[in-house]
């Protein structure tokens, strides 16, 4: 019997393994992302050209800096329809500063606080005034959109900087042959990797949104978190709007339009549940270039553009429906 039992035991490790890798969140997503590579490379041609890959990572390194902040607010139970929104009134504040003589660093450090004032509102509104976070940061979202047209008065605002002024070479240059865009938003996810895993602050996140009261009960401040991370979500979002402005040298009122569904679906997708108190960088990271590769690969493959959005939806629906079956909720 003994024998046995020692012959039988090196499988119980595997075992353990293979169920820890199904049971993590990031598997699927990643599978998922590896099959979707291999289909367009196949399908589209063009799709894995050096061109091709380099300006998806630039496209969606935007998209993926204001991801961070906002599967930071998932994480602690709460949600920040704002971003889109504070995305548009950063960058046109700073290019209307630029524009009016101020300099670079002056002009979006103006934006970065307009951005870090609607995450200020926003977290005292949920915090202080008791107020579920869809309501205060939907009010935001509609007062950031207007301000935006308030500054611009409709019209774009070009020619805030001279031609070859360094502020161009944020958004729209190249470093090591990759995108600016695409290192800074490394940088910020390793600082998130960080502060997410290896900081007290990190696991108050994940504490609050797994039991608030539990949280609240053991001595956590848990409003001062909740509107920290109200105000990193709106501030990251005002760097992406900066760093699109730089690339694009020109700001318009609706930019970053509709950028939230996309940020909420990227962090959906890699995991960041919902209900709070579950979330990665890594899964946030997958998330984000599963979202454009998806984008990218159905313009190459001819799909209408008006269908992108139902493909994306759907994709969000998958990812939460694969969640629940990993925990067994469906099956319950």
């Amino acid at each position: 019997m003994a024998t046995a039992l020692k012959e039988n035991s090196p499988a119980t490790p595997r075992t353990s393994i293979g169920a820890r890798l199904f049971r993590s969140r990031e598997t699927g997503i990643v599978i998922a992302l590896v099959i979707m590579v291999a289909v367009l490379s196949i399908a589209a041609p063009e799709f894995r050209t050096t061109d091709n890959l380099l300006n998806n990572a630039r496209n969606f390194s935007y998209v993926g800096i204001v991801t961070i902040g906002q599967a930071m607010v998932m994480i602690t139970g709460g949600i920040d329809l704002s971003v889109g929104s504070v995305w548009g009134v950063s960058a046109v504040t700073t290019a209307a500063l630029m524009a009016d003589g101020w300099p670079t660093i002056l002009a979006c450090g103006g934006g970065l606080v307009v951005a870090a004032l609607f995450g200020l509102f926003n977290g005292l509104c949920v915090t202080k005034l008791r107020m579920p976070p869809f309501v205060p940061t939907l009010a935001t979202m509609a007062i950031g959109r207007a301000l935006a047209l308030v500054i611009t008065r409709g019209h774009s605002i070009n020619d805030f900087r001279p031609f070859g002024d360094p502020f161009y070479e944020l958004g729209g240059g190249d470093t090591f042959g990759l995108p600016n865009p695409f290192i800074i938003f490394l940088a910020f996810t390793a600082v998130a990797w960080l502060v997410l895993t290896r900081t007290v602050f990190g696991r108050q996140l994940y504490a609050i949104g797994g039991n608030e009261k539990a949280a609240r009960l053991s001595g956590l401040e848990v409003d001062r978190v909740k509107i920290s991370v109200y105000v990193i979500s709106s501030v990251l979002a005002g760097i992406a709007g900066i760093i699109e402005v730089s690339y694009l040298s020109s700001a318009i009122a609706n930019q970053g339009l509709g950028k939230e569904l996309n940020v909420i679906a990227a962090a959906v997708i890699g995991g960041t549940a919902l209900t709070g108190g579950e979330g990665t960088v890594f899964g946030i990271f997958v998330g984000t270039v599963i979202l454009e590769v998806l984008r990218n690969g159905l313009v190459l493959i001819g799909t209408d553009s008006y269908w992108q959005g139902i493909f994306v939806g759907a994709v969000i629906i998958i990812a939460v429906f694969i969640d629940q079956l990993r925990k067994g909720l469906w099956r319950r």
